[in-house]
């Protein structure tokens, strides 16, 4: 018999979505226990394509009373207010009936219709020590439920995250969900259990997670699309990326975005930059993510908070997923970008990029 290697591609795409849809890939033993303190910022995923990045997101915990007197009361912060994660005493946030889980959380993902995922996946992390000390073991593995599907278990496949200092232990992990998001496509995706400590203390406790998904659309502009992903801490410091062999026209549209962990309401000195081609650096903000506090415990695109998540806190206390517009870095157009994140002790786990191709 002779077999037609279309075909066998689509057979091969078809068994791969099955075992994905089971909840049966997972990713190599080796890789669940693998961490570092710190991960170099790599490029993990690169494509000029007519298309763009979508992404959902939500925090894992939050407030349920607050510690620190001064400090706005819960429902107040929860609604915006400049509280701070550690004013409160955080709890779980679990949305779903399933009596085995103990957080979960849920989130729009808009694919346009017609559009094809090229690449997904999935970034979560949090404290693991506040009130109470969690164990590190399972900072790898979290489960995943696409639009109208049921709980998978999904491991990290590359290095873990995990930093432990006098005042928190943190972390970040990933996976590739590329086969269970393009056949899912848009909807309210939940994941649940995610490693995270609740209680009380001065850090106090964060973690959330952010779905991230480049797709292309034969009407979409033609665009340079970069995810990096790694494990820094600013430390009052800086953290800088480069983004390399782009062909962006002056004045083109782009956007980008972040995954932060423990940005504070109402700090500064947490701030973005990103200079083209070695120009002076452009400072980024807009409403939602002020130019000396851009780690601020949001999840907004372009200014605007995202609501289309269960729940839909404004103050995410401690976790921070934002897209924002890149533009003014391009008044010049940019072959390279060297992006800035300055700040007093967030961590920082992935940044992802569009923008549009010299025509």
């Amino acid at each position: 018999m002779r077999f037609h290697p279309r075909r066998v591609g689509r057979v091969v795409l078809c068994v791969l979505a099955a075992l994905a849809l089971s909840g049966i890939i997972q990713a190599p033993a080796s890789a669940q226990f693998s961490s570092a303190p710190s991960v170099p910022f790599s490029e993990r995923y690169r494509a000029q394509l007519h298309g763009g990045v979508s992404r959902a997101a939500n925090a894992a915990i939050t407030c349920v009373e607050q510690v620190v007197p001064a400090a706005p009361a819960c429902p107040a912060a929860q609604r915006g207010a400049a509280g701070r994660n550690g004013d409160y005493r955080m709890f779980y946030t679990d949305i779903d009936d399933d009596p085995n889980t103990y957080n979960s959380t849920s989130a729009e993902l808009r694919i346009p219709d017609g559009a094809r995922v090229t690449y997904a996946r999935l970034y979560w992390g949090g404290n693991l020590r506040v009130g109470e000390q969690k164990p590190h073991a399972d900072n790898g593995r979290v489960l995943i439920a696409e639009p109208g599907g049921r709980y998978k278990v999904l491991r990290a496949d590359s290095v873990v995250g995990h930093r432990v200092t006098d005042h928190d232990d943190a972390f970040t992990a990933s996976a590739d969900v590329t086969e269970l998001v393009r056949w899912s496509r848009s909807g309210e995706w939940t994941v649940a259990d995610i490693n995270v400590a609740m209680g009380h203390s001065e850090a106090g406790a964060w973690g959330g997670w952010t779905l991230v998904a480049a797709w292309e659309h034969p009407d979409a502009p033609l665009r340079d699309v970069v995810i990096q992903d790694g494990f820094r801490s600013t430390d009052g410091g800086e953290i800088r990326l480069d983004v390399t062999g782009l062909n962006t026209a002056p004045g083109a549209a782009g956007r980008i975005g972040f995954v932060g962990y423990d940005g504070d309401r109402g700090s500064s000195g947490d701030a973005l930059s990103v200079s083209a081609d070695r120009r002076a650096p452009v400072l980024l903000s807009d409403d939602a993510n002020p130019a000396g506090n851009v780690m601020n415990s949001t999840i907004s695109d372009l200014g605007v908070p995202v609501t289309s998540r269960t729940p839909a806190h404004h103050n995410t206390l401690g976790y921070d997923s934002d897209v924002m517009d890149l533009a003014p870095a391009l008044t010049a157009g940019a072959e390279r970008l060297s992006v800035s994140f300055r700040g007093n002790g967030y961590h920082l786990g992935a940044v992802f990029l569009q923008a549009d191709v010299r025509g």
